[in-house]
């Protein structure tokens, strides 16, 4: 024990040094591990399904090994254990907990009984799903609302479009209301942007989007109920909805009040932790959030848990793999921040005039295509900063920027599937119901045919200056 404490102290220089890696030393060959690991979350499923769902989370941690190995002879092993301690102290922690917190409590509560999938409901439920998506988070909302969804559309031969628009709206669009609604908008909140112009200038694309988007999900669900016609057997006939583990609803607003005390609470405590800066407020959150977890499995009875097919599987993959996305994706991001200085000067050559000003349409596209491949949080974050990184300049001369930063993470995190945590964790749970979910690139060629038009019209009401 004290030759590993000596080791660790012997690291800490190094370790302080990695939590911001210099990106402007790195060439675009550190981002092929991520690269790998981005194929293998598109290939591997398609074309050894039984491998990857039996040795996903080996193939991620050898991603992540096969960038930090080399790394660490390139640099020293000081840094690149820094580079894991960043990760997992700052980002991988807290996000799994709150993904944890709300898959735990949201799977406490059981919406029992059943009705028919139709056009007019299934709109309905997504439209609801929207809304509550900005008030109690999109990784709630959609694990709240997606066991109902595929039980009234169990009886349907099309059923794919539902959960597809059920991640568009739900897991990723309804979130852009609030800060509490997304991951990015909740990193803007703790850098200072006002709970309140989050609201007030998100509601408009909000609006807008999730219009657009019911109007096409009608549509489709429309002529798909039509084809097929009325089932003469559902395999759970309609029946009165009722709701049980209802104390799990004070549970999903211990977690609102946790979130908002860490972006409001700033008693300027802060614990360095292996060269990781972690402040007092984060750390009650977390620790909070993850007693909220526990406290509801305490809670709930069993028979209401096993009425939602409750299982650890759906978040257990999204442990796994994100672990290696956070690791992998380091090098991607710290050449991101180092904007012109890096080995991604072009594209962020992209993002203004040649007179220096924003330019916000591409700021939106920008952040919207990466937040589709680096997750969408980061990146809202990387851009924040490249635009200016004072909240106060960006919320005031620089708030179409700021909307355009948001508007891209949010919207386009629904993209692909790892672009937003919530995605991958309702494909996990329909595919658990049997629902045949496309892969990696299925999934896309809906998002490029429905999402993609309609962040076009974004661009022309919004962001066409």
């Amino acid at each position: 024990m004290f030759k590993l404490s000596l080791v660790l102290l012997s690291l800490l220089p190094s370790i302080a040094m990695a939590a911001g890696l210099d990106g402007s030393s790195m060439s675009l060959a550190w981002i092929i591990p991520f690269a790998g690991l981005l194929l293998s979350i598109a290939l591997f499923p398609i074309f050894a399904p039984h491998f990857w769902h039996l040795h996903f989370g080996k193939i991620s941690a050898f991603w992540a090994a096969l960038f930090l190995l080399p790394f660490a002879l390139h640099a020293d092993a000081g840094t690149a254990f820094g580079v894991v301690m960043h990760a997992t102290l700052e980002e991988y922690i807290p996000f799994i907990l709150i993904l944890f917190a709300l898959y735990t409590v949201s799977g406490g509560i059981l919406v029992w009984g059943n009705l028919h999938g139709s056009p007019k409901l299934n709109t309905g439920i997504l439209a609801l799903g929207t809304v509550l998506a900005s008030l109690m988070g999109t990784t709630g909302a959609a694990m709240l609302l997606i066991r109902p969804i595929l039980k009234a559309n169990d009886n349907r031969v099309h059923n794919v479009h539902v959960v597809v628009f059920f991640i568009f709206l739900v897991a990723n669009v309804g979130g852009g209301l609030t800060p509490l609604g997304d991951p990015p908008l909740f990193l803007g909140f703790l850098k200072g942007v006002d709970f309140m112009w989050t609201v007030e200038h998100m509601a408009g694309p909000v609006l807008l989007m999730s219009a657009l988007l019911l109007a096409m999900f009608y549509a489709i669900d429309s002529y798909y109920f039509n084809k097929e016609g009325v089932l003469p057997k559902d395999k759970t006939p309609d029946s009165e909805l009722k709701i049980y583990g209802k104390r799990n609803f004070f549970l999903l607003g211990a977690i609102i009040a946790l979130v908002v005390m860490s972006g409001t609470w700033k008693p300027g405590v802060n614990f360095e932790v292996l060269g990781s800066h972690l402040q007092l407020q984060n750390l009650v959150r977390d620790f909070g959030l993850l007693l909220i977890g526990l406290l509801s499995l305490k809670i709930t009875p069993a028979q209401v848990r096993a009425g939602n097919d409750f299982n650890w599987g759906p978040i257990l993959e999204v442990a796994k793999l994100f672990a290696g996305i956070f690791i992998a994706m380091a090098p991607a991001i710290a050449i991101l921040k180092a904007g012109p200085d890096g080995a991604m000067a072009s594209l962020v050559k992209l993002v203004s005039y040649a007179d220096g000003t924003p330019h916000d349409a591409m700021y939106f596209w920008m952040t919207g295509i990466l937040s589709a491949f680096l997750d969408n949080a980061p990146t809202y974050l990387v851009f924040f900063n490249l635009a200016h990184g004072d909240a106060a300049h960006m919320m005031g001369p620089m708030a179409s920027t700021l909307l355009a930063i948001s508007c891209g993470s949010v919207f386009m995190g629904a993209m692909s599937y790892i672009g937003n945590a919530p995605n991958f964790m309702v494909k996990a749970v329909a595919e658990d119901r049997g629902v045949k979910m496309p892969g990696f690139f299925g999934y896309m060629l809906w998002s490029l045919g429905g999402l993609l038009p309609v962040c076009v019209m974004m661009t022309l009401v919004f962001f066409h200056y």
